[in-house]
């Protein structure tokens, strides 16, 4: 197992190589089945990018609810006894992917809710503006009771009180977005650092090893890096590799995290 780099290739296929028992932490940010059938339009007919990747598009809910339980089976395989895996989704498949976990075998420890500051609008006026998504945060089972937690740690980066299961984060923008050749974003759900800086800086160790297997533009890796963790990524797009691999050459430690961790 090669740690800090990215594998190409299929998370099902690639999550199979992997020994029992192996890993510290997962991320996964999976598909989210949208199921986009519109095209979307802001009230001024300009075109609104959302999801409509290849890669996020399932033909029925049991092909999705298959993918799930495929990957999700594999992850709890390789997960060590004092680890956790978080998974990332929105309405659209948190749900079913909630009940997989429990099927599996997984125990929830958390739901974090992760309330957008700036949340893209509801431009039709048919609904309630979409301003969350929830963060899952599974043991290997209810029996495996020694996971990372820290408590203390976390109190203390949020300025000395105790961390609540709702997290309050923009949308990722700006600078820290990443763009491509063409100049327009490259992955249309990259996720902000500092929600996944949240999830590997509770439930981890210096060291520990960070797998994520839909690993898109390399936020994990970086994030992991930058919290001299180690990490592994499973990508099957080869232009997010590209940049990912830009991206954390080029990362930097946030702080020194034993300075302030008592």
């Amino acid at each position: 197992m090669t740690l800090n780099t990215i594998i190409h290739g299929d998370c099902i296929n690639e999550l199979k190589k992997f020994h029992d028992n192996s890993i510290d932490l997962i991320f996964a940010d999976p598909p989210y089945n949208m199921q986009l059938e519109n095209t979307l339009y802001r009230p001024d007919n300009t075109k609104v990018a959302g999801v409509d990747d290849d890669w996020d598009k399932f033909d029925s809910f049991s092909e999705y609810d298959n993918f799930c339980t495929a990957w999700l089976r594999e992850c709890r395989r390789i997960l060590k006894d004092t680890g956790s895996i978080w998974v990332i989704g929105s309405y659209h498949n948190i749900f079913r992917v909630g009940n997989i976990m429990l099927d599996l075998g997984f125990w929830i420890l958390n739901d974090v809710t992760w309330h957008k500051t700036n949340p893209m609008p509801n431009f039709m006026g048919t609904r309630f503006t979409n301003a969350t998504e929830t963060l899952l945060w599974c043991s290997k089972g209810k029996e495996y009771k020694k996971y990372t937690f820290n408590h203390k740690l976390m109190k203390k980066y949020n300025g000395n009180k105790q961390m609540t299961s709702v997290w309050r984060i923009g949308l990722c923008v700006g600078e820290e977005r990443i763009k491509g050749e063409d100049g327009k974003k490259a992955h249309s759900t990259q996720k902000p650092e500092e929600l996944v800086k949240r999830v590997i800086l509770s439930a981890t160790k210096q060291g520990d090893i960070v797998l994520d297997p839909f690993f898109g533009t390399g936020t994990t890796g970086a994030v992991a890096k930058k919290l001299k963790r180690q990490f592994i990524g499973i990508e099957k797009e080869e232009e997010y590799i590209t940049l990912a691999n830009k991206r954390i050459d080029s990362s930097n430690i946030y702080f020194e995290e034993a300075d302030w961790a008592e």
